[in-house]
């Protein structure tokens, strides 16, 4: 069964009359067409009853003719300048109460639709999605087994990247390059938090110099060829650490050991973000784990599942996501480590397998 197929069988079930999917992670799951987000409409419309079809404006049928969409059978419906597109929908789909649109449309393009279906319900496509793009395929899952591989090779880069008297900056624009030489097609992020800036869990590159003896977090990432997505953090010292940072990273280290320990089906969403959070507070240092245990990843960096506390959802095999607590004192420094794990059929499977202990360079 196609993922068109499998959409339209899961918007019947959810009792959404049709699904309407601009560009952006959505539509490409379903249909592999990572089309550009523009001003004018693209938009597949998956009925609950009937065949889907894409509206594309005129001068994007070329690349929508050579997208993957076109091997599913799904017809193209072409717009010119003068045409309206969202009505174009609205006459083919009809009336119906209720649409479901992609989670990440632009509002001024749900705003459209509702004006040219104003008898319609909008409500978000993701709550008949979530369950199919949180269950990764194996084939899902062998494009996040490449992509981690690729991130590993760039950590492994970084401790001739880092030096005494280079910028973040410029360590930065090594690594950029480097995720982009490991075989990503994009760079989504590259943080380097050197001493205090550490502490700043999202931390942008800056112009501070690094010293002997900051510790430094990498958190790092990009996007693959084939869409999915990697993300992985470790964490450098220049020199020998300051006083009390091994400490604390030890026990950080043992807390990210026992929240990927803690995988396994039907294990809930909470319990293992409760593991790596309980050794934390237990040794004193909870007020500073700021951020949930993990997010899921695929298609985007940040998706369903998330670990977190009051997610009581199970997991399930195919579910992938990051494990990455983090211990943050502000002024001074942190620590933050990070995996993609797998959800398995019994346990949970690391697909970032460089070394986990700090590294002195």
């Amino acid at each position: 069964m196609t993922r068109v197929a499998e959409v339209r069988e899961a918007t019947a079930a959810a009792g959404i009359d049709a699904l309407l999917l601009t560009p952006g992670p959505d539509l490409r799951y379903v249909t592999g067409y990572d089309a550009l987000p523009l001003e004018r409409l693209t938009c597949l419309v998956v009925p609950a009853r009937g065949e889907a079809f894409m509206v594309v404006p005129r001068l994007e049928l070329p690349a929508a003719e050579h997208s993957p969409a076109a091997r599913l059978g799904v017809e193209f419906v072409p717009w010119d300048e003068t045409d309206d597109a969202y009505s174009l929908v609205a006459g083919r789909i009809g009336r119906v109460a209720t649409v479901g649109l992609a989670d990440r449309m632009w509002a001024m393009q749900s705003l459209r639709f509702r004006a040219v279906m104003p008898g319609s319900e909008q409500v978000l496509a993701g709550s008949v999605l979530r369950e199919l793009r949180m269950r990764k395929s194996p084939a899902e899952v062998a494009a996040l087994r490449e992509a981690g591989a690729a991130i590993d090779a760039v950590h492994a880069q970084v401790p001739g990247f880092l030096k005494a008297g280079r910028t973040e900056r410029e360590v930065g624009r090594d690594i950029a390059e480097a995720i982009l030489a490991a075989g990503h097609a994009s760079v989504d992020f590259v943080i380097v938090g050197s001493g205090p800036n550490g502490a700043s869990p999202h931390h942008e590159l800056s112009d501070r110099v690094i010293e002997a003896g900051d510790p430094v977090v990498v958190d790092i990432g990009g996007q693959m060829p084939s869409g999915y997505c990697s993300d992985s953090t470790r964490v450098y010292c220049v020199g020998e650490p300051p006083a009390g940072f091994a400490e604390y990273y030890e026990v950080l280290r043992r807390a990210q050991d026992a929240a990927c320990a803690a995988v396994r089906p039907g294990a809930s969403c909470e319990s293992v973000d409760a593991a790596a959070r309980q050794m934390i507070a237990e040794a004193g240092f909870g007020d500073h784990f700021i951020h949930r245990t993990g997010h899921g990843i695929g298609l985007e960096t940040h998706e369903e599942p998330y670990i977190v506390s009051g997610n009581t959802e199970p997991l399930e095999p195919g579910f992938a996501f990051s494990v990455e607590p983090g211990i943050y004192l502000p002024g001074r420094h942190g620590a933050r480590i990070e995996d993609i794990l797998i959800c398995t059929e019994t346990a949970g499977e690391r697909l970032n397998n460089r070394p986990r202990d700090l590294v002195i360079v």
